[in-house]
């Protein structure tokens, strides 16, 4: 059977990978299948640039055994300097190297504070770049990274537009700088999942971290972990041997 994203009975437990050679990849791939790894999300922009090739992401996929891929090829890291298209040829040659899930930027074509841009020359382009991944067989996540408290009205306002576009999987990153805004994200978790009728990944950064570990319970499809933390890790990603621990013994 193929690998997906989609349909599953329990949300995924998403092991990330920030590495710069596909040697610390597989190696981090073959420890964190033993601890009950669900699927991975190989983030490319951390590669070296020698590494971005069609062979290389073959040879890391085959490690995952068979479990889906998310991968990511933002901006940032070893993606600097890059233009858009260029970043978006890469999202196409990873779907045809085999990423189950392709994450396209909600600014891609046309930057935008919230990462979701209005520009609708650039929302036809990201159309036609959801449309070309999908013809290769893959899923299609939009996200965007407000990185900062948002009301409910405009969370769901951006999931909705996202699923729009044609995306299959809806990301959105906010923030809680207190327990209040925290306590909030938890609500609006809930709201995503009665309204939306689509797979989510809603988290927020800031100083409040529960939301990320909690929004599983409350309808995110799936959960981005690491294996270990290291220099190149985001912080706030939980372990896995913790997510695990979560998803498999609290039941709401």
């Amino acid at each position: 059977m193929k690998p997906t994203f989609l349909n599953h009975e329990r949300p995924l437990l998403t092991v990330m990978l920030q590495c710069e050679t596909p040697e610390t990849a597989i190696g981090r791939i073959r420890n964190a299948n033993c601890l009950g790894a669900d699927a991975y999300g190989l983030q490319v922009e951390s590669l070296k640039p020698e590494y971005h090739n069609e062979e290389t992401y073959k040879r890391i996929f085959a490690e995952m055994k068979g479990r889906p891929s998310y991968v990511t090829n933002y901006r940032s890291a070893k993606n600097t300097g890059k233009t858009d298209e260029e970043i978006a040829e890469g999202l196409v040659l990873l779907a045809k190297s085999g990423a189950t899930l392709c994450d396209v930027m909600g600014d891609m074509f046309a930057r935008h504070p919230e990462e979701m841009t209005d520009n609708q020359e650039a929302i036809t382009k990201q159309i036609e770049l959801i449309e070309s991944i999908h013809q290769q067989g893959a899923e299609v996540l939009m996200s965007s990274h407000v990185l900062k408290f948002t009301p409910a009205e405009r969370v769901l306002e951006i999931a909705l537009e996202q699923k729009r576009r044609g995306a299959d999987v809806i990301k959105i990153v906010t923030g809680a700088g207190s327990m209040e805004e925290q306590i909030e994200n938890l609500r609006i978790t809930n709201l995503l999942k009665e309204e939306l009728d689509a797979p989510f990944l809603f988290l927020s950064g800031g100083v409040c971290s529960l939301h990320r570990r909690l929004g599983i319970e409350l309808g995110c499809s799936m959960a981005l972990c690491v294996y270990e933390h290291d220099a190149l890790s985001t912080p706030p990603q939980p372990l896995l041997g913790t997510m695990k621990l979560i998803r498999d013994t609290i039941d709401f």
